[in-house]
C-alpha cells in the first residue's frame, strides 16, 4: 500500500495493518478524550478507554521505527467529582504491551480562558506523554533550544568560586549545575513544561492544536525526509506541520468530513509551497543571469 503523503478514511487500528514493520519515525497525535467529542466521535466511556484504546497502540508499536518517538496528548476526564484513572491504566497496559514510557511534558495553555467550578479550577494544561521502543532513539535537542532570557546578564555577569565547577546540590539530592557552561551562549535547552497558546480559529473541528505544538515535537524527534503519523488526524494540523518542515506525512480519521478538510488544507499547503520554491528558483535564475561590472582603474 502506498502510504507516504496520503490521508486515509476508516479507523487506524485497521488502516494501519497495511503499513509495513518500522516504518514510520514519529507518532503524534491527540485522540478523543474519554466521553468528549460524543458529536463526531461517538465518545468513549472512560471505564472502556484502555479496551478501545490498546489494539490501536498494537499497530502503532508495529509501525513505529526503534529509533522512533510516540507523542499522546491526552487528559484525564472528571467523573463523578474525582480524576477518572483511564490515562494512567493505559499507561500500565501500554508498558505491558512492550512500550517504554519515557517522558512526559506539559502543554501550558497560555491564553486559556477563566472559569469556576465548585471544588477544582480550570485546566490550563494537558499531558503529552512520550513513548518509544527502545532506549535509544533519535533526539535532537539542539533544534529546539530556545533564547537564554535575560536573566544571564545579571547572573553570568559575576560568578564564584561555585560557579566554574560542578556545585552539587545543598541538600543532597544528587542534582548539580556548573553555571559556567552558559557563559558567552545565546540559547539554551528548553524545559519539558511548553508555553504555547491554544487554537483560536477552529477549522470545524471540536480540538483543533495550534500547528505550533507538532512542529514542536517534530523537530526534536525527526530530520527532513522523515515520516511522521497521525492516526487521529482530524482536521490535518499534524500532516500540515510535517509538511512545512520537509517531512513526510501520515494521516488517519474515521470522519469523513475530517478527511476532506485535512485533504483540502494540505493541497492548500502543497501549492503555496510549491508558488514560494518557484518564486525563489526564478529569482535565483534571474540573479545569476545578471550581469557583472567591472570597475575600471
Amino acid at each position: 500500500m502506498e502510504y507516504e503523503n496520503k490521508i486515509f478514511l476508516g479507523d487506524c487500528g485497521d488502516i494501519l495493518k497495511g503499513l509495513p514493520d518500522n516504518s514510520i519515525d514519529l507518532i503524534f497525535t491527540s485522540p478523543p478524550y474519554a466521553d468528549q467529542r460524543q458529536k463526531t466521535y461517538g465518545g468513549v466511556s472512560p471505564d472502556k478507554y484502555v479496551d478501545w484504546f490498546l489494539p490501536k497502540t498494537e499497530q502503532f508499536l508495529r509501525v513505529l521505527k526503534p529509533s522512533g518517538t510516540f507523542i499522546l496528548n491526552i487528559k484525564e476526564r472528571v467523573v463523578n467529582g474525582e480524576r477518572h484513572t483511564y490515562v494512567i491504566e493505559l499507561i500500565l497496559e501500554m508498558k505491558k504491551q512492550g512500550w517504554l514510557w519515557t517522558e512526559e511534558f506539559m502543554w501550558h495553555k497560555k491564553n486559556s480562558y477563566p472559569g469556576k467550578w465548585p471544588n477544582r479550577f480550570r485546566d490550563n494544561w494537558e499531558r503529552l506523554i512520550q513513548f518509544n521502543k527502545s532506549k535509544k532513539f533519535h533526539m535532537y535537542q539542539d533544534a529546539v533550544m530556545v533564547p537564554v532570557g535575560d536573566w544571564a546578564k545579571d547572573r553570568l555577569s559575576k560568578l564564584s568560586e561555585t560557579d566554574l565547577s560542578r556545585d552539587e546540590s545543598k541538600v543532597g539530592s544528587g542534582f548539580g549545575k556548573n553555571v559556567s557552561n552558559w557563559v558567552g551562549r545565546d540559547k539554551v535547552y528548553p524545559t519539558n513544561v511548553i508555553h504555547m497558546a491554544t487554537e483560536c480559529t477552529n477549522k470545524n473541528h471540536s480540538a483543533v492544536f495550534p500547528v505550533d505544538l507538532p512542529k514542536w515535537f517534530i523537530k526534536l524527534f525527526t530530520q527532513p525526509g522523515d515520516a511522521v503519523l497521525d492516526p487521529f488526524v482530524g482536521s490535518g494540523t499534524t500532516a500540515l506541520a510535517a509538511l512545512q518542515l520537509g517531512r513526510k506525512y501520515v494521516g488517519i480519521d474515521v470522519n469523513p468530513e475530517y478527511v476532506v478538510i485535512s485533504r483540502e488544507r494540505v493541497a492548500e499547503t502543497q501549492i503555496s509551497l510549491f508558488s514560494i520554491a518557484e518564486e525563489r528558483e526564478e529569482y535565483q535564475s534571474t540573479k545569476d543571469s545578471e550581469p557583472t561590472y567591472k570597475g575600471t582603474q
